[in-house]
């Protein structure tokens, strides 16, 4: 995360709690069945940003916590649980190296939900290796798709964000690329064992609202980048996307891998 500094989700934690689509609940029983949990287990959300995957275990879990390094999640975070009134959770803002400093807990599960390819990969997962015992694990969760074919109101989405945005997605104080390297094959570089599952897809329903403030919720999408055409940007993006829905619904078909890092015994 250092390259891109400490502003790489400004102003994104209240987007990110109200715009951010839930999780499915087919992914929470995938994982509760992965890792046996019972409600004895503890779990760690690393770069957990506003808790709204954390708090869904709190019937499974007993002590879970969440971590991320920026101060406006990790209070965005706090608020949310508070109102929700669920769950032993702890809110750790900082990194996973500072956390161990202080803590020295173990976690049957450790998820990262679409922010592990902020991290330095291998060092988080020799990080991560000896709070895990045997027969826990990491799981990696992503709807990542470079193949995947776009809605026709995604491709004009995607144009319109090009023309006010640049060609370059912007992350902090650098530009963003994807990892050539796969999460899969960083795994399986790691003492961990990797596998790899792909739940049944599920469907999102956009509205012009959720899609823009989803938008605001990313590094790249931030407010700020527009400077004072925030209102312009706005309303380019409603006079083109209502094109394509009369009822103001815009649908998404999404998937969700998750890859499994096992830590398991040798003979």
């Amino acid at each position: 995360m250092e390259k891109y500094g400490a502003d790489l989700f400004k102003d994104a934690a209240s987007f990110y709690s109200r715009y951010r689509p839930m999780y499915p609940a087919s992914l929470i029983r995938f994982l509760v069945k992965q890792f046996s949990l019972n409600g004895d287990q503890n779990l760690l959300d690393l770069g957990s940003g506003t808790g709204q995957l954390t708090v869904r275990f709190s019937d499974w879990c007993n002590k879970i916590v969440g971590i991320d390094i920026e101060p406006e999640m990790i209070n965005e975070a706090k608020r949310l649980h508070q109102e929700l009134r669920v769950g032993q959770i702890q809110w750790f803002n900082g990194t996973l190296e500072q956390y161990k400093e202080l803590h020295n807990d173990q976690f049957t599960i450790v998820t990262i939900a679409k922010a592990f390819h902020w991290m330095d990969r291998p060092r988080v997962l020799e990080e991560l290796f000896d709070l895990i015992p045997y027969g826990g694990g990491v799981a990696i969760i992503d709807n990542y798709d470079p193949d995947k074919s776009l809605e026709p109101w995604q491709v004009k989405l995607n144009e319109l964000i090009e023309k006010w945005y640049g060609k370059e997605r912007r992350a902090g104080k650098s530009t963003y690329t994807h990892p050539i390297i796969s999460h899969e094959e960083v795994i399986s570089n790691s003492k961990f064992e990797v596998e790899v599952h792909t739940l049944p897809t599920y469907e999102i329903n956009w509205t012009i609202e959720s899609i823009l403030g989803n938008l605001y919720s990313t590094s790249y999408g931030a407010r700020r980048f527009l400077g004072n055409k925030i209102e312009e940007f706005e309303k380019e993006v409603k006079e083109s996307l209502s094109e394509f829905s009369t009822t103001g619904e815009l649908r998404e078909t999404v998937n969700v891998s998750v890859k499994l890092g096992r830590k398991k015994r040798h003979a």
